[in-house]
Parts: C-alpha cells; structure tokens; sequence
C-alpha cells in the first residue's frame, strides 16, 4: 500500500472522528446548553447507540458469524465494558478535576468519564472499519464514514453534555469529545501498521458483536439513568426516540 492510497481512507476516519467535536459544540451553544436539555441529548445518544447495536452491528455480526458465536462476543463486549467500568478509578479522577475545576456535579462527571471511555474503546474498532473498507472500496468506505459520523455527533453530545454541567467548562467538554473521537483515526494507524494483513469479513464481524455490546452496556449503566436524573423524565424519552429514528432513517437512506 502506498502513501497515495492511504491518504483518502486516513482522512475518512479524521472527518468521521471529528463529528463528536461537532456534537459538542451543538450542544454547547447558547441555547441548548441549558441544564433542562441534558435529559434530550442523553437520551439521543442513547437510542442511536441502541439502535444502531441491534439493527446494524449485530445483525452484521450474524450473518457472518452465526447468532451464537455473535451473540457470545457481544455479551464479551459487555463484560469488557463492565469489568473496566469496575476498575476505572472513577473517584480518583473525580478528585483531580474537582481541584482544578468547579465541580458542581460529581456524579455527572464520573458519567463523562465513563462515556468518555467507552466511546475511545468503540470507536477504535469503527476507525478501523472506516480505514479498511475505504482502501478496499471507496464507496463501501464513504457510505461508511459518512453513517459512523451521523451517530458521532449524538456521541459528542453525551460526552460534552456531562462534563459541561459538572465542571462548567466548555474547553474541557469540547477537549474530551476530541479525545473520544481521535480514537478513530488511531484505529486507523493500528489497522493499517500491524493487522490489516489478518483482517477479513469475520474478524470484522466479531468486532461488531463486541462493539455492540460495549455500546448497549454504556447506554443501560450510564446514559439512560444519567438522562432520567432531573424532572426532565419527558425530554429523555422524546430523545431516545429521536436516535433511534434518526439511525433508522440513515440506514434506509444508506
């Protein structure tokens, strides 16, 4: 492979990555920063996380691998996702922020935390994805790219929206959806310095299945309880509803 050929594929995998910055600031302006619209955009990304779990990753992840070996790796990713959930000195991180920053909203943060890692952690794999299908067809590469950047910016808002209100610091809300979504194109870099000689269909699809269940762990352990915490219990349903149907129309569109 040559430099030539890598440049449209790695740069797919940078504008794809940067959509979460693009949810970010969405949520950041003026008007939609406001405390009683956090349950909506919760609740978005969560239905687009849902949503694009069964419908898309995991149906992939079938018929590829068969529904038991798909289903085995998915509950893999949920128990990845839980075990580092577990071990994540959330407390640790809480106290290093609440220092340099005033922290109004603990448990919020510890939310960014989280979402803010399980994001790096499946967006990797979707780096690669959008990479490899790229380089091996472009079409495939950019009707790709362009369905990961879709459900990125809702993700951007899940990891801007709790930080913001728990630090009041929108530097630092736009600075971790950057970090989350720069998990891309180093997936990217992986695939195409060590594993793009091993990868085929089914590896894909395994990591599809664990994908989907690291993406359905973090919307039931964190987004939907995050998004029904206020009085705004109405706005977190509109909002699940909302991804679920934009998801929807994406893949029929695709």
């Amino acid at each position: 492979m040559n430099l030539d050929g890598v440049l449209i594929p790695f740069a797919l995998t940078i504008i794809a990555g940067l959509s979460t910055v693009v949810g970010s600031l969405i949520f950041l302006s003026r008007h939609f920063c406001k405390r009683k619209f956090i349950g909506f955009f919760l609740g978005l990304s969560a239905g687009v996380m849902i949503y694009l779990s069964f419908m898309e990753l995991l149906p992939h992840a079938i018929d590829n691998i068969g529904l038991l070996r798909a289903n085995i790796y998915f509950f893999v990713g949920i128990v990845v996702m839980a075990l580092i959930d577990f071990l994540l000195p959330h407390h640790y991180l809480e106290e290093r922020v609440c220092r340099k920053y005033n922290v109004v909203d603990r448990k919020l943060l510890s939310t960014g935390f989280v979402v803010t890692m399980g994001l790096m952690i499946h967006n990797f794999p979707e780096g690669m994805a959008v990479f490899l299908s790229s380089f091996t067809d472009l079409k495939l590469g950019l009707i790709l790219a362009f369905a990961v950047a879709v459900h990125n910016i809702p993700e951007g808002i899940a990891v801007a929206a709790p930080i913001y209100h728990a630090t009041q610091s929108r530097a630092k809300a736009i600075k971790y959806a950057f970090v989350s979504g720069m998990a891309e194109p180093l997936g990217a870099v992986i695939a195409y310095l060590l594993l793009k000689p091993y990868l085929d269909q089914n590896i894909i699809s395994y990591v599809f299945a664990i994908v989907a269940g690291v993406m359905v762990y973090i919307s039931f352990d964190e987004l939907l309880p995050a998004s029904f915490r206020d009085e705004y219990g109405h706005n977190a349903i509109l909002g699940i509803v909302t991804g679920m149907v934009l998801v929807s129309i994406s893949l029929i569109i695709l």
